[in-house]
């Protein structure tokens, strides 16, 4: 199930590819050349290892979660904790490999999309590293609900633009994206954050972040001298949980992905993409997979308290995983996350990340239903100190509202 670059051809089955007007399909050509070229390169991969391990901070540990193991009385549960590399999240590993290769062929200046704005802090990080122009676009209801991940962006020296067609969410700041990148290519890299998009973003994304799933098949091999028996990650466009799986694609392994189940099964009230009957398949934003569509083949709004799962498309591979039977789906609802959250922190000294915590949720159903001989590895992808306007209204905690009610009245004075 894992792919050869040498015969990497842009598709994962039926889906995948690459539909974008002429004008980008050079530009998208010589990024794969250049992709394929530094991919073999001893000095590309220098240079990634050494950002990966001194300043991204790797390796990330695994972690016995033996606390909350106890209290569901089941599986084993280990943590792979991606939410202590640098800005919090996987999302560096990606942002740092794409911008060393955007250097390497000349490009000045770096642009990119963010939903939860993790995305989007790691690529404004890494350009202040690597001395790049950074621009982020992030759709308005996102900008006002991840105000923290905005304030780091811009102290970065990236500069953030609300977009405000749409739904205003992450699939807006995608087209936007694409129509500025098209405007000025030839100075410019569009630093996908996500294995999705034109051919070839799906598969360096999934090299990039595989680093995750090699670190946690050695970390878990040296702890057990054995292979787990399943892993978990939450799937929104799919960086996280590809580079997770990736590693274990041929191993007798089960792989569960998890999507945002929102607050309802209603159209709009939702991110479900492989199992829910709103699903179809279409040719989204360069690429062919999945999405919530109407009966025009419209995007559907979808609702997920985590803003990086609140996405209608899912990435190609991915897809074709979940139709091959080799990677498992569920879901998990708003109120699951939320108590995953509180379970987690409260059992195990973590904040996790809304769009982990669809991860973790999922495990505290898994694995009181497996034998104690059995070892999950679920993936923290992120950090929850972003989301803690969200949680804390979510949660009604009244002590945060008096807080920034004082705050507001101390900023006034």
């Amino acid at each position: 199930m894992s792919v050869n670059i040498d015969k990497m051809d842009g598709f994962f089955g039926e889906y995948g590819g690459r539909y974008l007007d002429d004008a980008l399909i050079p530009v998208l050509e010589d990024l794969e050349a250049a992709f394929k070229y530094y991919i073999k390169d001893d000095g590309f991969w220098k240079d990634f290892n050494s950002g990966l391990k001194n300043f991204v901070g790797r390796p990330t540990p695994l972690l016995f979660a033996e606390n909350a193991t106890k209290a569901l009385n089941g599986a084993n549960i280990y943590l792979k904790l991606e939410c202590l590399a640098n800005t919090g999240a996987h999302k560096i590993n990606n942002a740092l490999g794409q911008a060393i290769l955007a250097k390497k062929m000349g490009k000045k200046r770096i642009i990119a999309e963010t939903g939860a704005g993790q995305h989007g802090v790691a690529t404004a990080c890494v350009c202040a590293k690597l001395g790049l122009e950074c621009e982020i676009f992030m759709g308005e209801i996102d900008v006002a609900r991840q105000r923290p991940n905005v304030f780091w962006m811009e102290m970065f020296g990236a500069k953030v633009n609300p977009v405000i067609t749409g739904t205003r969410t992450l699939t807006d700041a995608v087209d936007e994206a694409f129509r500025v990148w098209s405007m000025r290519a030839e100075d410019t890299h569009y630093l996908i954050g996500s294995a999705l998009g034109p051919s070839p973003y799906p598969d360096m994304v999934r090299e990039f972040q595989s680093v995750i799933g090699k670190e946690a098949k050695a970390q878990f091999l040296e702890e057990k001298n054995k292979l787990p028996d399943v892993l978990i990650a939450c799937i929104g466009g799919g960086s996280n949980s590809i580079g997770f799986f990736n590693e274990f694609m041929q191993d007798a392994v089960r792989l569960i992905g998890v999507e945002g189940g929102g607050k309802g099964n209603k159209s709009g009230e939702h991110a479900v993409r492989m199992t829910s009957a709103d699903a179809k398949i279409g040719v989204v934003q360069g690429y062919k997979s999945k999405f919530l569509q109407d009966e025009n083949g419209d995007l559907l709004p979808t609702h997920s308290i985590s803003a990086g799962l609140d996405y209608a498309g899912i990435g190609p591979q991915l897809a074709y995983l979940g139709d091959t039977k080799r990677l498992e789906f569920t879901s998990a609802n708003d109120v699951e996350v939320l108590n995953a959250v509180k379970f987690f922190s409260k059992h195990e000294g973590i904040i996790p990340a809304l769009e982990s915590s669809h991860a973790l949720a999922a495990t505290i159903k898994i694995a009181p239903t497996l034998g104690k001989d059995k070892d999950i590895v679920v993936n923290v992808s992120g950090r929850g100190d972003k989301d803690i306007f969200i949680t804390a209204s979510a949660l009604g905690e009244k002590k945060w509202f008096d807080f920034l009610k004082e705050e507001i009245l101390r900023y006034k004075a």
